[in-house]
């Protein structure tokens, strides 16, 4: 390891980490089971109405009368400020019946009610699209170990996919802890966090293999260390950035980037984390070697390059 360069061990800490991950994905999955995952319009199918009223408004108000016009079961929530409300209902409803809650809404309230936007999605097209999701999200996950197989070897690609598996359940899990709605948009995030993850951890499985060419006496948790010092200053630095400009999204972005930018925050903050203690630590405790990293010897009598 050069001089000036941080010699953190990071795999004598492995054990408390699958610890940590462990109870995190328990966590997680018990948040699945009792709470589920607050789906939007775009996977359940239904009618949202972003309405605007000229003061600001309870929303126990706005839920009172859509109850009187109809619709008990609508939820309503502020939008950005207390004079935007978004509100939901269950099913895909006609333009009537969108006209009569903006009517009643009215009815009750002098400072003025503007519709708007109105989005409509039907339950099989709801239905479509989440099982498209799920696919999408299934196939980059096998396209990722087909590629970290065939560059690398198959027990890093174990640990890779471990990592992206491990980060996306946590993230989920988050949503579903808090009720938080997952969208199109959200849907965007993960795919963008399994390709930014396995960026990372490709970064880190390069200079692994290229260390176990030029460490030949070292054991591998030691070559592991020196591989994630060494990428740590370009992993800080590339997470630190995006961090900031994901957070400046949270904080400026509005409502309709808030899930995007959410589901991104926790998968970077989640995606650096496994690809030191998921992707590399788990790689190693399924038996990766020094042989399984070094280029096959050529065979006898093939001819030598020529200096």
């Amino acid at each position: 390891m050069s001089e000036g360069q941080p010699a953190l061990d990071f795999m004598r800490l492995r054990t408390a980490a699958f610890a940590l991950s462990a109870l995190l994905i328990v966590v997680s999955i018990g948040a699945f089971a009792l709470r589920g995952l607050n789906l939007g319009l775009d996977y359940t199918g239904g009618t949202l109405l972003e309405v605007g009223f000229g003061a600001p408004v309870a929303l126990d108000e706005v839920r009172g009368t859509l109850a009187e016009v109809g619709f008990p079961r609508a939820s309503a929530v502020h939008f950005g400020s207390e004079q935007e409300v978004l509100i939901r209902l269950p099913s895909a409803d006609s333009a009537s019946a969108v006209q009569r809650i903006v009517d009643g809404l009215a009815a009750r309230n002098a400072a003025g009610v503007t519709l708007r936007r109105t989005e409509l999605v039907g339950p099989q097209m709801g239905e479509e699209m989440a099982s498209q999701g799920v696919l999408a999200v299934l196939t980059s996950f096998l396209v990722v170990m087909l590629y970290v197989s065939m560059r690398f070897q198959w027990k890093l690609s174990v640990g890779a996919v471990a990592a992206l598996v491990h980060d996306v359940v946590i993230t989920l899990g988050a949503f579903a802890l808090f009720g938080w709605e997952i969208d199109l948009a959200v849907l965007a995030a993960f795919l963008a966090l399994i390709g930014y993850s396995i960026n990372d951890t490709i970064v880190v499985f390069d200079r692994i293999r290229e260390n176990a060419r030029k460490m030949r006496r070292t054991d591998m948790s030691s070559l592991a260390n020196a591989s994630l010092n060494q990428t740590l200053g370009r992993t800080l630095m590339t997470s630190g950035v995006t961090l900031l400009s994901v957070i400046a999204l949270l904080i400026f972005g509005g409502e309709t980037l808030r899930g995007f930018s959410l589901a991104l925050t926790i998968g970077i903050v989640i995606g650096t984390y496994s690809s030191i203690y998921v992707a590399t630590a788990l790689a190693l405790r399924v038996g990766l070697e020094r042989t399984d990293l070094m280029l096959p010897a050529p065979e006898q009598g093939e001819a030598q390059e020529t200096p």
